[in-house]
C-alpha cells in the first residue's frame, strides 16, 4: 500500500485546512487509517484514526472538537479536517494504514511521506 498525503500549507492562527491521504496498491484490505504529526523538537504524536467503514473514529483528547477524520473508500482517500488552528499545530502530518484503530504508531504498517502544516500567529 502506498500513501500520499497532501493539503498542507501555511495558514494563520484560527484558520482551517483539510489534509488528504490517497491510498494506492493493495487497498482491497480493510485497513484502518491514522494521522500522526511530528513537530520540531517533539516526539511523534497521534492525532486521529478511523476504521475501515468510517463508523469508528478515535482522537487524541487534546484535539477533539477541532480535528475531524473521515474517509471515502470509493476514492481510497482519508481526510483530516482541521479548524481553529493554533501555532502549536505546526508539524509534519503523516497518514498511516494498519489493521486496527490504534494510537500507537508501531501498530501501523504503511506510512505516507508527510505534509507540512505551518500555523502562523
Amino acid at each position: 500500500v502506498q500513501l500520499q498525503a497532501s493539503g498542507g500549507g501555511l495558514v494563520q492562527a484560527g484558520g482551517s485546512l483539510r489534509l488528504s491521504c490517497a491510498a494506492s496498491g493493495r487497498t482491497e484490505n480493510n485497513y484502518a487509517m491514522g494521522w500522526f504529526r511530528l513537530a520540531l523538537g517533539k516526539e511523534r504524536e497521534f492525532v486521529a484514526a478511523i476504521g475501515w467503514s468510517g463508523r469508528r473514529t478515535y482522537y487524541a483528547d487534546s484535539l477533539k472538537g477541532r480535528f475531524t477524520i473521515s474517509r471515502d473508500n470509493a476514492k481510497n482517500t482519508v481526510y483530516l479536517q482541521m479548524i481553529s488552528l493554533k501555532p502549536e499545530d505546526t508539524a509534519v502530518y503523516y497518514c498511516a494504514a494498519g489493521p486496527q484503530i490504534r494510537s500507537l504508531a508501531a501498530t501501523y504498517d504503511y506510512w505516507g511521506q508527510g505534509t507540512l502544516v505551518t500555523v502562523s500567529s
